[in-house]
């Protein structure tokens, strides 16, 4: 796509400023002032951990914390609670976490798991809608804001976190950062060095909601009514 009158609407705009144009030759500045990382500076894994539940309550999420051993039963138990008809992402961590065997064994209970299909298009947003529950991996969780990271890809469509009725994510304690500066650090230092990186990057803080009639706060207005934050031991 080309861009139109770019050159002149930079000159103007330079000129404006009263000075030439320029072209090359600018730095990033460097800051004498960064409160953003003092915020949760020093805290270990566990004390986000801590963080991360305590803001749970304030965005109306469940949260519940187990080991990669005891996570199929704690996904089987949440499930239980949501439905029968479950999407979920063609992820390599489904097998990592035992999660594959969980969803083949729910399949012959007479439930329903469909795991994304790149091959089928549209179809797979239309599984998502009538789903009672989608299931996603974060990939960086943060604590202060009880925000879950998704890189969306062609195995990993938006759809199993916005149009079920009800979102679990499945979050690895490795992820968890102190707030959205380091996940936006990861992210930029990923591109850098050259790393594939989504395209498309969802940030997701618990279920839906809305406060803008009247600052009365709703909860699941324009997507999953119920959230659950599972947080797994994976040792790294």
């Amino acid at each position: 796509m080309a861009i139109q009158n770019r050159d002149r609407f930079l000159n103007k705009l330079a000129n404006n400023l009263g000075r030439p144009r320029r072209t090359e030759g600018v730095k990033r500045p460097e800051w004498s002032v960064q409160p953003q990382w003092q915020v949760l500076e020093g805290c270990s894994q566990d004390e986000l951990v801590d963080v991360l539940e305590k803001q749970c309550k304030a965005i109306h999420t469940d949260f519940k914390r187990t080991t990669i051993a005891e996570l199929p039963q704690t996904v089987e138990e949440t499930v239980a609670v949501y439905g029968k008809k479950i999407i979920t992402a063609k992820d390599d961590r489904n097998e990592k976490f035992g999660l594959d065997l969980l969803f083949n064994k729910l399949r012959t209970e007479d439930m329903e798991v469909h795991e994304w299909d790149s091959t089928a298009g549209l179809e797979n947003q239309i599984i998502a809608e009538r789903a009672d529950v989608g299931i996603n991996f974060s990939d960086i969780t943060l604590a202060e804001s009880g925000t879950v990271t998704l890189f969306n890809n062609k195995d990993n469509g938006r759809s199993i976190s916005l149009l079920p009725e009800n979102f679990i994510a499945i979050i690895p304690k490795s992820t968890i950062v102190p707030r959205m500066t380091q996940a936006a650090k990861q992210i930029h230092e990923a591109h850098e060095q050259g790393h594939m990186v989504s395209p498309c990057i969802s940030f997701i803080s618990g279920p839906s909601n809305s406060a803008d009639i009247e600052m009365n706060l709703i909860v699941g207005v324009h997507g999953p009514v119920r959230a659950t934050y599972i947080v797994v031991d994976d040792g790294d």
